[in-house]
Order: C-alpha cells, then sequence, then structure tokens
C-alpha cells in the first residue's frame, strides 16, 4: 500500500498547525459562503428579511414576538432577531449586520475549538470543510448563531461543565437543539450532587433570567408558546419522515407537496402524512428519553470514557432532533457538525478511530443536503428522479448516523471491564 512519507507528513501537519494559515482559511470559506449566500438572494436570505420585519415592526410599534404575540421560537431568540435591527435602517442593512453577526460567532468558536487542544486546529479544518459542504443556508438561519454555540459547550464540556450548560442553555432558548448537550451532560453526571452543581443550577439560573425578563415584558404564558407552535403541522416535504412519500411521487402522481402559505414551507398532504405527523409528536420525545438513558447507563458503565459518552450523546440526540422531526428543513444539518468537530478535538486515544468515518460521512450528508437545498429544490418538489433519490439517500444516511451513534454509546458500556462494571454496580 502506498503511503505518505513520514517528513512529507509532518510538514503537512506543520502547515495544517498554522494558525495564520487556520485564519485565511477561516475567511475564505466564510467569504465564498456568504457570496454564494449572495448569488442565491432571497432563496438563502428569505428568513432572515423575515427576522428583519419581526424586529422592526416591534421597534416602530412595540409589538413584541413573545411578548405580546405567540411566536414559533424561544423567546432569547429575540436578541439574535433585534439586535441587526438596532445597527440598520433597511433590509439590506440587517441582512449585512447579520451575516457578520454570525460570521463573528463562528470565528468565536473556531478560536475555542482550534486552541482546546493539539489536535483542535485540525478538528478546526474538519468544520470548515463541513461548512463548505453544507453551504450558505448556515447563514441565512437562526442555526448558524446557535450552532457556534453548541460547538464552545461541546469543547468546554469536559473541563467546565457548567460554562457548557449554562452556553447549551442559552441557545436552547434561542432554538431548542443545544438542550441536547444540556440532557448529555445531565446523563453522564455521577450523583445528584454532580448533576445539581454542573447543570441543574446553570440551566436554572439562566432559564430563569430568560422567563424572568419575558415575564416582566408581558410575555405571561407566551414565554413558553414555542413549545405549542408545530401541533398543526404535516410532514416539511424534505423531512426524513417524509422519505416514502417523496419517493412514491415518482410512482403515484396523487401524492402531493403543496405550499403552507401560513408557514412558509412546503408540506406533504394527505390523512396517511398526517398520521405520520402526528406519531412523531410523542416518538421524538420518546427518542431523547431512550437516547438519555443508553448514555446514563454508558457513563456509568465507563466512568473512564465519560467525555466520549458525552460527545456521543449529544450527537445521537442532535441526531434524533432531525430523525424523528416533523420539520426537516436544512440548516438543522448545521446541528450535527459540531459534536463531529468537537470529538476530532476532544476524542480520547482508544476512541478517536470511531470518528473518522462518521466525519467522512456527515460531510457528505451536508453536501446532499446543499444539493437538495439551494442548487435544486425546485426539481426536489417538482418530483424529479435524481434529487428525489438524492434526498432520500441524505435521509438514510441520517438514520445510519443516529444508528451508530447509539451502537457505539452502547457498544462502550458493553465493553466495560470488571473493574469499573464493580464500581458502576456498588455506586463508587
Amino acid at each position: 500500500m502506498w503511503r505518505v512519507p513520514t517528513s512529507n507528513r509532518s510538514r503537512l501537519g506543520a502547515l495544517l498547525s498554522s494558525g495564520w494559515l487556520l485564519a485565511v482559511g477561516f475567511v475564505a470559506v466564510h467569504a465564498w459562503v456568504i457570496a454564494a449566500a449572495i448569488r442565491w438572494g432571497y432563496t438563502i436570505y428569505g428568513d432572515v428579511t423575515l427576522y428583519e420585519w419581526w424586529a422592526r415592526h416591534g421597534l416602530q410599534t412595540g409589538q413584541w414576538p413573545v411578548l405580546d404575540y405567540d411566536w414559533v421560537y424561544p423567546a432569547l431568540a429575540l436578541v439574535p432577531v433585534v439586535l441587526p435591527a438596532l445597527l440598520s435602517a433597511d433590509v439590506l442593512g440587517y441582512e449585512i449586520v447579520w451575516t457578520a453577526m454570525v460570521v463573528l460567532l463562528d470565528a468565536a468558536a473556531t478560536v475555542v475549538l482550534a486552541r482546546s487542544t493539539r489536535r483542535g486546529t485540525l478538528a478546526a479544518w474538519w468544520w470548515l470543510a463541513f461548512l463548505v459542504a453544507l453551504g450558505p443556508i448556515f447563514v441565512g438561519r437562526l442555526d448558524g448563531v446557535v450552532a457556534p454555540l453548541i460547538l464552545v459547550a461541546l469543547v468546554v464540556a469536559t473541563t467546565r461543565p457548567r460554562l457548557a450548560v449554562a452556553v447549551a442553555t442559552v441557545g436552547a432558548w434561542i432554538k431548542i437543539a443545544p438542550g441536547a448537550v444540556v440532557v448529555a451532560l445531565a446523563a453522564t453526571r455521577r450523583s445528584v450532587r454532580e448533576l445539581v452543581d454542573h447543570v441543574v443550577v446553570p440551566g436554572a439560573v439562566v432559564s430563569a433570567a430568560v422567563v424572568g425578563l419575558a415575564l416582566l415584558g408581558g410575555a405571561g404564558t407566551r414565554a413558553l408558546s414555542v413549545f405549542g407552535q408545530q401541533d398543526s403541522r404535516t410532514l416539511q416535504a424534505e423531512s426524513v419522515a417524509a422519505t416514502w412519500f417523496s419517493v412514491l411521487r415518482l410512482a403515484d402522481p396523487t401524492v402531493r407537496i403543496d405550499y403552507n402559505d401560513v408557514i412558509y414551507t412546503y408540506e406533504v398532504q394527505g390523512a396517511a402524512a398526517r398520521q405520520v405527523a402526528d406519531a412523531l409528536d410523542w416518538l421524538l420525545p420518546l427518542a431523547v428519553l431512550a437516547i438519555g438513558a443508553v448514555t446514563w447507563w454508558s457513563a456509568r458503565r465507563r466512568p473512564d470514557h465519560v467525555p466520549d459518552v458525552v460527545l456521543l450523546g449529544a450527537a445521537a440526540l442532535l441526531l434524533a432532533l432531525i430523525v424523528f422531526n416533523k420539520v426537516g428543513s436544512p440548516q438543522f444539518v448545521a446541528w450535527i457538525g459540531p459534536p463531529l468537530a468537537a470529538a476530532i478535538a476532544l476524542a480520547g486515544p482508544s476512541t478517536r478511530r470511531f470518528w473518522w468515518p462518521p466525519a467522512v460521512g456527515v460531510l457528505l450528508t451536508a453536501l446532499a443536503t446543499q444539493v437538495i437545498y439551494p442548487v435544486a429544490y425546485g426539481p426536489f418538489l417538482g418530483g424529479e428522479p435524481w434529487i428525489v433519490v438524492v434526498a432520500a439517500l441524505r435521509n438514510l444516511a441520517l438514520v445510519v448516523l443516529l444508528v451508530g451513534a447509539v451502537w457505539r454509546i452502547a457498544q462502550l458500556g458493553l465493553r466495560a471491564s470488571a473493574p469499573h462494571a464493580v464500581a458502576a454496580s456498588s455506586g463508587t
């Protein structure tokens, strides 16, 4: 087998570890992502335009989401939504400030990642490759705000769990997904005291501050309105659970995907799709509970591998939030990049090999997502066979990644050595 000479590998490693080269790479990647976003225009920035309307309407009329009417996002999402409006005068200015905000947040997260360990720079390069694969959607949604928060929370989870929970809880009050990090950390605490000290207290402090401010602003029960906003939805066209209906279009022209002009998305129509969507409303929380339980069991069996279990648990939970979700927006894939980037930097020597196959798989999944949206979303909605197949394979990949993550968690627990198993069973 042909191998790269050791001297060449050393030079390549030294080159990739250069902070200056990483900075140049960061600028180049984000310049490309922004240029692509500008080229696609409203396709990418449509939601940002809606954010601008919410913010500008609130500033001009005093009527605010959450405070005065129900909203599809948690209360703290008002901060990143309103901030660009305070620094701009029109939609274009808002989009510029919004994009700069996302890039600055990602720059901070990338610096934290690169400085975390000796392998941090390699992980940062992988993260940049992931952003190229995912494409411009990263800067056009709130997920571009929360993905860097997930990344920071996971990087500091082992050494500073209270900070990790605080950062993840802030992210969860912007968009729910970062709460997966909190669940993973809670499941891996060794005692009730640790659970309270590391998870409950910092999470409660952040949540109390957010809910308290919302109540002071007059939100009332609307402070928690986000949890009831998805009930009336059916399957989004590109969601994992919609795959069967999407493929069925190739043989059955009566399967319909129509535009929902209330929530501005395309959904599968029909009684069967509605039944699947209703089932996902309870399957999703059950999946989260099941993964949390497996994560807790594995952490108890392998206290020597708790950092790895945290990363695996967070990855599995974030994947479950996509696979069991009736909403299947392309930007959701931004959630699964952070666990892989953090794992490349932090995984222990005996588990690093676990992460390279899913790292490649996530890059391919992100690339397929970009092909689906924005590149070929029109043909996908029109039922063109090639892109329907690409979407089906992308969704299958998400399921495989989820199953693989859960299996790795269970595998660590099953491989517990006798001393670890005895210690776990005795509660020491």
